[in-house]
């Protein structure tokens, strides 16, 4: 139990859905990576610090440029979508090629603009838009660009609401209103 909710895995490994009061808890962060610049290779990590005014710490597409909205700060992949993905182009390919920021297990990503979500205890993150493949994906796989098209499979992009530290494991719930 933590704050209030209750969670445990079901029969199949799945973090089962506990609701208390407007917090719902539908999910976890499985993985976290960062890139340091433009194209740059992907860092894997354990944990890490979020801010409103860089997004992850160390990560290029965090930082908010004077009067931009950084509507792209932290970017959301969920795990099913990236095996689907990779089954659709018959490739073993590891998430973090996505260029994602965080990888999410247990739930589907909210594909509504304006949906908070919340990362443990501090981190509160909104949707923003859909996060749309680049043609570098055709490089690591052909057909990868298509397969992540539909459906915001290719993940999602938030904006950093309220920052503070976020690491593997952590529940990640939708703020109800």
């Amino acid at each position: 139990m933590r704050d209030g909710v209750s969670t445990a895995l079901d029969t199949n490994g799945e973090v089962a859905v506990a609701q208390t009061g407007t917090v719902k808890i539908v999910g976890m962060i499985a993985g976290i990576a960062r890139h340091s610049r433009a194209k740059g290779p992907m860092e894997v990590l354990g944990q890490v610090g979020v801010t409103v005014e860089a997004g992850l710490d160390g990560d290029f597409r965090g930082r908010v440029k004077p009067g931009g909205k950084g509507r792209r700060q932290v970017t959301l992949l969920e795990r099913g979508d990236w095996a689907a993905a990779m089954a659709e182009v018959c490739a073993d390919l590891p998430w973090q090629d996505r260029r994602a920021n965080l990888l999410v297990d247990g739930f589907d990503l909210p594909q509504i603009p304006g949906t908070r979500l919340r990362i443990g205890a501090d981190v509160v993150l909104e949707v923003t838009r859909h996060t749309d493949p680049c043609d570098r994906m055709d490089a690591l796989a052909p057909g990868l660009f298509a397969a992540l098209t539909p459906d915001w499979r290719g993940g999602a992009c938030t904006r950093v609401l309220m920052g503070g530290k976020i690491a593997v494991g952590d529940e990640i719930r939708i703020e109800e209103p």
